[in-house]
């Protein structure tokens, strides 16, 4: 168990040889920190079958079933007609043994006993023989006709077993020739030395679901380009599992708190309550978040102490920084310092803001090269959540002096510098006007011109920009937002590599910046992930805390991202951390939304909104009481009512269908247990999961 309370899990292919002590020997997996559990082999887990019958199924092992419930009957049914099958039993074997119907049931005994046993022993036994065939076979055509069977089952249980599954994926044989373990993709290219190499390290346990997944990925950039054939055949020939590498040379996660199925790309979150509120279909299935649903991007709304870290944003942070691993994705958390998504060593670059011990600074300008962009960006950030500012002003006045400044001196300018622009000091601004006027560049001197002219004009924004820039100007950011290269910077643009970032925001200190901070890091993604070239890695970001980090601007590019294969993961304590006219778009640009237990009535109404309403049928009794006419049904009527304490009803059963929602905002308040969820999906081909009650623990 880690040190924030979640249990590690092991994967597949590592423990299954002993380990000596002492560092790993070169071309083995990373040793595991911590005592290896029982867990299967790496050819087992690839042999397993996967299905998925909807978004955000845990498709390791899954066998779908039945869309519909099957009918139950009635436990008093049940009863009724196995006491009429017993007595019917009865009658009819009365009816055989007294003679009534003939002996004809005894004619097969009279013929397979002899003559001369009469009288003896054995005619004796043999007769009760018979009787006692007669009576099984009498109990057992009148046990199915009243379904005895189920009336056992039913009783003898505390609960009736329901499910009914459709048939299982076939699952591949092992050493066959579809054997994922033996790398049947390689050797029908011809590579058979290749697979044969592969099978070997998995055998010898040198391989885990991190190599298999990266090598996998490897040979499907080969078959889209065949001039990679050569280089790939001798990595692993050379390297085995060690082939095709992450830069960072990491090839596991040095912990892992969740269960991941790289094969399929998911990580397990929980299970669906097996109850009347979830469809028939999903009930007690495990569910299992992947790029498919999160590249329609995810808000979760709980209380503090509700688990959206540990049991949400940690497990989907680990699940990508594996995929990373594989080449699969990249990832970018960002949270409070000391929040807990994760070991250092579990990420590539770790940015910690305001920190002087950290060894990567944060782009501000977001690695572009484009004033006006650049401009967008920061106005986004600074005023973005500024009521009274107008963002586009703002990001003409930034513009104004960063295309100049750029111009002049080859780089944007620092905090401290932008600072003196936006006030603006003379001493400032007359330096950059020499500069300018050096180099000849009159169109940003008309540039420079028009900011001074707009300085301290009703409406200006230079004067609030300056203030949001001041937040930034403390000494605790002395060494950040470093633009002269003296300091390692994290640029968003980096997008089109896997890989793992964590920025920690210095939250506790300077809330202000934070949040500031957190609207920049959410437009630049927002931009970077649209202009790549490359889209293949799925690209996503995940925010441990969003409140006030949201504009307009920035939940219409959460809506664009699923067509640039990117997501974003917003966890909120209460949408009245979002601005009043943002809550129903944001419910609206989000494809999977996500309500812990404890959320509000007011927010649980919202949710509602959102989810919509279904038509279910009521059946609605109504108890009518009987009259009797003649003095004997009086009597009785009146025996029954002194014995049962009731009155003689009839019921009227009224069926009809109606209109209600799928879950109220007091159901959502109120009837979601503690370390519950309810849950809804949207992939990115448009497949939809109705709202689940999920109890969460992705470790089981």
């Amino acid at each position: 168990m880690d040190t924030d309370g979640t249990h590690e899990t092991r994967p597949p292919g590592t423990g299954q040889i002993p380990r000596p002590a002492g560092p790993p020997p070169p071309g083995l997996p990373p040793k595991p920190s911590h005592a290896p559990t029982a867990g299967p082999s790496l050819g087992e887990w690839l042999r397993v079958p996967r299905a998925s019958d909807g978004p955000g199924v845990w498709s390791y092992g899954h066998v779908p079933r039945a869309a519909e419930e099957p009918e139950e009957t009635p436990t008093r049914q049940l009863v009724s007609g196995a006491l009429i099958a017993l007595l019917a039993g009865l009658l009819l074997w009365s009816l055989l043994w007294n003679g009534y119907l003939g002996g004809f049931w005894l004619w097969p005994l009279y013929m397979f006993t002899p003559d001369s046993w009469a009288g003896t022993l054995p005619a004796v036994v043999a007769s009760y023989v018979w009787y006692a065939v007669v009576a099984g076979i009498l109990a057992t055509g009148f046990g199915r006709l009243g379904r005895w069977p189920e009336l056992g089952r039913r009783v003898l249980t505390s609960r009736p077993v329901r499910a009914v599954h459709t048939v299982a994926p076939a699952r591949p044989e092992a050493g066959g020739a579809d054997d994922p373990a033996r790398w049947p993709q390689l050797r029908g290219a011809g590579l058979d030395e290749a697979a044969d190499r592969l099978e070997g390290e998995a055998g010898a346990g040198r391989m885990n679901d991190v190599d298999y997944t990266r090598i996998r990925r490897a040979w499907d950039s080969v078959r889209v380009d065949p001039s990679r054939l050569r280089a790939f055949a001798e990595a692993v020939r050379d390297k085995g599992a060690g082939a095709c590498v992450h830069p960072s040379g990491a090839r596991d996660l040095p912990v892992r708190a969740a269960r991941h199925d790289l094969l399929a790309r998911q990580v397990r979150l929980g299970t669906v309550e097996d109850g009347p509120r979830n469809p028939y279909v999903r009930r007690g299935t495990s569910l299992a978040l992947d790029p498919d649903v999160l590249g329609t991007s995810l808000l979760a709304v709980g209380p503090s102490g509700s688990g959206k870290t540990r049991r949400l944003v940690r497990p989907v942070v680990e699940s990508l920084a594996l995929q990373a691993l594989a080449g699969q994705a990249a990832v970018v958390a960002v949270g409070a310092a000391g929040a807990q998504l994760g070991p250092d060593d579990a990420f590539d670059v770790v940015v910690r803001i305001g920190d002087p011990e950290s060894v990567y600074d944060l782009d501000l300008y977001g690695g572009t090269t484009d004033p006006d962009e650049a401009a967008t960006l920061l106005a986004e950030a600074f005023v973005g959540g500024v009521p009274g500012i107008e963002v586009r002003r703002a990001a003409t006045a930034l513009a104004q002096l960063l295309g100049p400044f750029r111009t002049a001196y080859g780089r944007f300018p620092a905090v401290p510098e932008l600072r003196e622009l936006l006030d603006p000091l003379p001493d400032a601004f007359g330096a950059l006007r020499r500069e300018l006027a050096d180099a000849g560049q009159h169109a940003m001197l008309r540039e420079l011109d028009a900011r001074e002219r707009q300085h301290r004009a009703p409406g200006d924004p230079g004067p609030a920009l300056a203030d949001r820039v001041a937040l930034l100007d403390r000494p605790a950011f002395a060494a950040f937002f470093d633009t002269t290269g003296q300091n390692r910077p994290f640029s968003l643009r980096t997008l089109e590599h896997p890989i793992r970032v964590r920025v920690d925001l210095p939250e506790r200190g300077h809330a202000d910046a934070s949040r500031m901070l957190a609207r920049l890091l959410l437009a630049q993604f927002n931009a970077a992930a649209a202009a790549r070239t490359d889209r293949s890695l799925f690209a996503f970001l995940t925010f441990d805390d969003a409140s006030h980090t949201l504009t307009p601007q920035t939940v219409r590019g959460v809506q664009r991202l699923r067509s640039a294969n990117a997501g974003v993961l917003l966890t909120l304590r209460s949408l009245d951390d979002v601005p009043e006219e943002l809550r129903t778009p944001l419910l609206g640009a989000v494809g999977c939304r996500m309500a812990f237990s404890g959320v509000t009535t007011w927010d649980g109404k919202r949710f509602a909104e959102a989810w919509g309403t279904e038509w279910v049928e009521t059946r609605d009794v109504t108890h009518r009481t009987v009259f009797a006419d003649q003095p004997l049904t009086r009597l009785i009527h009146a025996f029954r009512k002194l014995v049962t304490g009731k009155a003689v009803t009839t019921d009227a059963v009224t069926v009809r269908q109606v209109e209600r929602e799928r879950w109220s905002a007091s159901d959502l308040a109120h009837a979601v247990p503690p370390g519950h969820a309810v849950l809804s999906l949207t992939s990115v081909q448009g497949e939809r999961a109705a709202p689940l009650l999920v109890r969460l623990g992705g470790t089981a």
